[in-house]
């Protein structure tokens, strides 16, 4: 198929794409400004996390996937971490689009190789989109509106849109990872044809800055750089991947893995247990400065996360059973008692960052929602009222939240017989499964299970390993789970993927609370639409707004750094990207001077 017919004005190539207007660096940029561009290379980075992986197949929505996987595969463009949206070239040295965005244009770079030697090629790109798309539901979802993928010219690819005018498309094309063609369409050492459809812990063929050197299964796999990885001195790679291993250790749970930790097994942890990072770091290696405790600012992103219940379960239809729910948290005493008052609780989806609401709506805001309310039931709160979160600060506020979510409860057909609070109808007792799959989780759901009690509901605390939960949240079999979204500074297609009601009904969605709503899948269309910054911000707001008036969550809490403990074996750059901190592993490096001050292996 010839490639795409000439507009009045041909769409010029650009060297990178950002969905906030131009881009920082020039087409003859040498390197990122957050990088070490005369980091040393070499050293070994051990790396823990808990559970197990059976597969090395990155695509498949099923099997655990080996952690570092991404490590062996470029993508068309990469992130800056020091700006909103915004990508270059990595594959791709080039790319062009139309004024209406109805396709995209990848113009290949010719020294782009495999790890075997073979040049990677626009059938490469035009296959793996392919794969994605047949093998992966939910990035099918994601990329619903690219209809096609085309080798269009000599090492060009272009994917054409069933819509025009959606700016974000471009951006997520240039996100996808590359896979070889010809290795995964050849025999394996077993003498039988791969299949990309299944699982397998065959190493993969990459072409990234590392490869898979060796591995246990579902224990250890280690990755070593490529030393003459083809992209090495592009400018998005100069100063990264300084590390000559990686390696991802594998331990049963939490507990262990903290253990493990301690006794130097494993060099770096990222800690979300506020008690842990209270309480469990007083080692002697901490104390001797061997080991270093860091808190870094998350700033590139909001956050929504909190109890989610499972609307596809009759008993969470209701709205007013999901508040009465949210009335029964006592955040104030859990985060008192267990999180050493480190966490603040989130009133958006979009918390710690300018989309979230505040306020009541106004302006082009209050025309969005104005409008969603034709398409979907709108709370009549969205338009009036700020929303908050129920405050408990004493036993009063306690006994007062309490009488009101026993109050909605009422409203909503329960009735109490005895010490349980049963359907008025069919006289079914309330009963709630909080699925759960790490120990830590039972120190703030038992105490809300403790609440519910008394008020007659019976909240059971269901701990299962990784593999069970993750399978059973594919499969929709779960009441209530704790989980939320990452929201980047540029909302667009994800959103979908999250709240409407396209992923309700599909398998590994992360729409987790199964909402369909007219209202809330108008909106989407307004944040993805946006024709201007001051469009995106009011569409963002007023989807917000809805989301939390129609109480799908009880909202949990967040905490806006990362904590990072290291032995101190490592060093980075100066200035750390501002929306990316701390950015580690990729622009950090082995420090052998520290090593040897800091001792151990």
């Amino acid at each position: 198929m010839s490639a795409p017919a000439l507009h009045a004005e041909e769409p010029q190539w650009r060297h990178g794409l950002s969905l906030m207007g131009s881009v920082k660096y020039p087409a003859d940029f040498k390197h990122f400004d957050y990088v070490n561009p005369k980091a040393p290379r070499g050293g070994v980075l051990r790396m823990g996390t808990d559970g197990t992986f059976d597969s090395f197949n990155a695509i498949l929505p099923k099997g655990n996937v080996a952690a570092g996987i991404g490590l062996i595969y470029d993508s068309l463009m990469t992130s800056a971490y020091d700006e909103i949206s915004t990508e270059y070239g990595q594959i791709a040295e080039a790319v062009k689009y139309p004024d209406d965005f109805a396709w995209v244009t990848f113009r290949l770079r010719p020294e782009a190789r495999w790890h075997d030697g073979q040049p990677l090629t626009a059938e490469d790109v035009v296959w793996s989109f392919n794969k994605l798309k047949e093998f992966s539901p939910q990035q099918a979802f994601y990329y619903r509106h690219v209809v096609s993928a085309e080798a269009s010219g000599p090492g060009e690819v272009t994917f054409r849109f069933d819509e025009k005018g959606n700016r974000e498309l471009p951006q997520i094309v240039g996100q996808l990872s590359v896979m070889p063609k010809h290795w995964w369409e050849g025999v394996g050492p077993d003498g039988q044809k791969r299949d990309i459809g299944k699982t397998t812990l065959e190493p993969p063929l990459g072409g990234g800055a590392y490869k898979i050197k060796s591995f246990d299964p579902g224990k250890r796999v280690v990755y070593e750089r490529v030393k003459d990885y083809w992209a090495q001195s592009l400018p998005v790679s100069i100063g990264q991947n300084n590390f000559d291993e990686i390696r991802y250790e594998y331990y049963r749970d939490d507990t262990v893995e903290l253990e493990a930790f301690k006794g130097d097994q494993y060099d770096v942890r990222f800690e979300n247990v506020a008690k842990n990072w209270a309480t469990a770091y007083d080692f002697p290696a901490v104390r001797e400065n061997r080991v270093i405790l860091e808190k870094f600012q998350e700033r590139g992103r909001g956050v929504g996360v909190g109890f989610v219940m499972n609307l596809r379960r009759a008993k969470f239809q209701d709205p007013r059973v999901r508040l009465a729910l949210s009335y029964a948290f006592n955040y104030e005493e859990i985060n008192r008692t267990v999180f050493f008052g480190q966490y603040e609780r989130i009133n958006s989806y979009f918390f710690g960052s300018d989309l979230a609401a505040s306020g009541v709506p106004a302006g082009s805001e209050l025309d969005i929602l104005q409008e969603a309310k034709t398409k979907g039931p709108v709370p009549e709160e969205v338009f009036t009222k700020a929303f908050t979160n129920p405050v408990t600060n004493d036993p009063a506020q306690e006994r007062n939240n309490l009488r009101e979510a026993v109050r909605l409860l009422r409203e909503a057909g329960y009735v109490t017989e005895g010490t349980r609070l049963v359907d008025g109808k069919t006289k079914e007792p309330l009963k709630i499964e909080f699925l759960i799959n790490s120990p830590s989780s039972e120190r703030f759901a038992v105490p809300y299970r403790q609440q519910l009690s008394k008020i007659g509901i019976d909240l059971a605390v269901r701990y299962i390993d990784s593999s069970q939960y993750i399978n059973r949240l594919r499969s929709r079999d779960y009441d209530m789970i704790y989980t939320g979204w990452g929201q980047s500074l540029s909302p667009g297609n994800e959103q979908l993927e999250y709240f409407s009601s396209g992923a309700a009904d599909r398998e590994g969605s992360r729409n987790y609370a199964g909402i369909r709503n007219p209202a809330i899948d108008y909106v989407i269309q307004r944040v993805i639409y946006a024709k201007d910054r001051a469009e995106l911000e009011a569409a963002t707001r007023a989807l917000d707004r809805l989301l939390v008036w129609n109480h799908y969550i009880v909202p949990g809490w967040t905490y806006r750094f990362s904590r990072m403990a290291r032995w101190d074996r490592f060093s980075r750059p100066e200035t750390l990207p501002y929306y990316a901190e701390p950015q580690f592993p990729t622009i950090w490096w082995w420090d052998a001077e520290k090593a040897a001050k800091t001792g151990g292996r």
